[in-house]
């Protein structure tokens, strides 16, 4: 066991376990203490959007990936008469080129994410150890260890605890988090909880429902049957009032809700089920001193938009460059803060939408779902309505010039044709600096180039070749040159001249090293 790291992380989940691979990808001595003895074995999470799945292809794992995973192509809400209310057309590529939503099931996702993560030389997974305790030295973190199995919650003699020390510590330990807790951040809690069972099944004629996602807004039930991968399906019944936990985990009680889908014993093999409490919350600080959180430990949302994962996942893109430039040297440690002031900020707004889609959803009111059946009717019988997408989040305060397109999402489309890789694919990650029907070289002067030599930045010139998705940004945004950070998400944008691009360089390298940033712009 490595007694000094780079930085330590605390659970190995999906979000540890990315958030490793992409610190170990940089060079850096990773720990990582997982109080599980194995890989946690039921389904949990079943889906990923396209951002998920560009963090995953930066990790080069998907090709393991594809036969585990199947999009899903089409969502539709129905009341309970059967009526489309809403319908989401899924089919055609995100704007991070890959599937829109993409189904699977959790235990296999993390035996790939895990083979991904231990193959890296600095990264070092030891499972079975719990963190007793942390103290934050202001030079570094020492973590107490504990050797024992989760399992039974058996304990070793005194002889099998560690301790170790790590620049940096991240709490990615999910929602009872021992790092949170030693950090004493306050949880802001929207109070909107709902308590839904879950029943994950495998088919024995994988056809079964194949292709099906569906919302049934019925306020005598409220039900959700979707994907949980392939070969897989999962329902989700919310519980009414008076029922219990123990009422509604009997088996008797979820092959009567399953009958109602017309599905039986002889249709499909019960995996589990179990009763999940949906919240919507988050903490207030995600960093303090030396202390980090991400995903379930920093924030847990309801899943009517399938954003929990994507958010954690999202956590480990942008947490893993800022604290690659702080221990480079190349940013203080404010750009820390603005890791918190950033995902809090996209964060909320995923929490936000979560909680409006819940709202909507779980109506028992019969009247109150009728009002809502009229409105949603109207809406889908209007041949020229909008598209029913949500709008797409920004990033809160922090590293990128702040008016859009800055802290939006930048596309990723094809280095070429349609048949050319993904652009992403063709440079090794990090910061890219691209220019439509100019050469960035012929933009910079020597002290922009000097800047993002030291930040290796990929400089990338769009052409009248270049795949049609860049020209429609540019255009949609009026601009020539955007600077895009390693998270994807766009630091500024500028006009094809020396002048603009250097100015749009040199903000960067101010926001990265000036330590007398606004605290307010970014902190709150």
């Amino acid at each position: 066991m490595r007694s000094n790291s780079d930085i330590a992380i605390v659970g190995y989940g999906p979000v540890g376990q990315t958030l490793a691979s992409l610190l170990g990808r940089l060079g850096y001595a990773v720990s990582v203490f997982e109080r599980r003895p194995s890989l946690h074995p039921r389904p949990r999470a079943v889906h990923y959007d396209d951002e998920a799945a560009r963090v995953f292809q930066r990790l080069g794992i998907h090709a393991e990936l594809e036969p585990i995973t199947e999009p899903a192509i089409r969502y539709e809400w129905q009341n309970a008469a059967g009526e489309t209310l809403l319908l989401l057309d899924r089919s055609a590529p995100g704007p991070s080129g890959w599937p829109a939503a993409t189904m699977f099931s959790q235990p296999e996702l993390e035996r790939v994410l895990d083979r991904a993560a231990k193959a890296l030389p600095t990264v070092e997974v030891h499972q079975g150890w719990e963190v007793a305790g942390l103290v934050d030295g202001g030079d570094g973190v020492r973590l107490e260890l504990r050797r024992g199995s989760a399992d039974g919650g058996r304990r070793a003699a005194a002889d099998a605890e560690r301790e170790v020390t790590a620049a940096y510590a991240i709490g990615c330990d999910g929602a009872s988090s021992v790092v949170r807790e030693t950090m004493a951040t306050g949880v802001e809690d929207l109070g909107f909880a709902f308590d839904w069972l879950i029943a994950d099944t495998i088919p024995h004629d994988p056809s079964l429902l194949a292709g099906v996602n569906l919302q049934r807004c019925d306020p005598q039930r409220p039900t959700t049957m979707v994907s949980g991968g392939p070969g897989r399906r999962r329902w989700e019944w919310m519980l009414l009032p008076g029922e219990t936990r123990e009422q509604v985990e009997d088996e008797e009680f979820v092959w009567r809700m399953l009958a109602r889908s017309g599905v039986g014993p002889d249709d499909v093999a019960l995996e589990r089920c179990t009763v999940y409490t949906f919240r919507a919350l988050w903490a207030e600080r995600w960093r303090v001193g030396r202390l980090l959180l991400a995903g379930d430990a920093a924030h847990q949302m309801p899943p009517f938009a399938g954003q929990g994962l994507c958010s954690g996942i999202r956590d480990a893109a942008t947490l893993a460059w800022h604290i690659d430039l702080v221990l480079r040297g190349q940013a203080t440690e404010a750009t820390l803060d603005a890791y918190t002031s950033e995902r809090r900020g996209h964060l909320q707004h995923a929490i936000a939408m979560s909680v409006e889609l819940g709202k909507v959803i779980c109506i028992t009111d019969s009247a109150e779902a009728s009002a809502r059946d009229e409105v949603l009717l109207s809406v889908a019988a209007d041949p020229g309505a909008p598209p029913a997408e949500p709008p797409a989040p920004e990033l809160g305060p922090g590293l990128h010039d702040g008016e859009p397109p800055a802290g939006s999402l930048f596309p990723q489309g094809r280095a070429r044709d349609e048949g050319s890789p993904l652009m992403e694919d063709t440079f090794g990650g990090g910061f890219a600096l691209y220019a439509q029907e100019a050469n960035p070289t012929d933009l910079l002067d020597e002290d922009a180039r000097e800047t993002l030599r030291g930040l290796d930045c990929a400089l990338i010139s769009l052409d009248e070749d270049s795949d049609a998705v860049y020209r429609a940004w540019f255009a949609a945004h009026g601009c020539e040159v955007a600077l895009v950070r390693p998270d994807f998400y766009v630091f500024g944008t500028a006009d094809a001249t020396t002048a603009a691009a250097g100015a749009l360089v040199a903000r960067l390298r101010a926001a990265l090293t000036n330590q007398d940033r606004d605290e307010e712009r970014v902190t709150r």
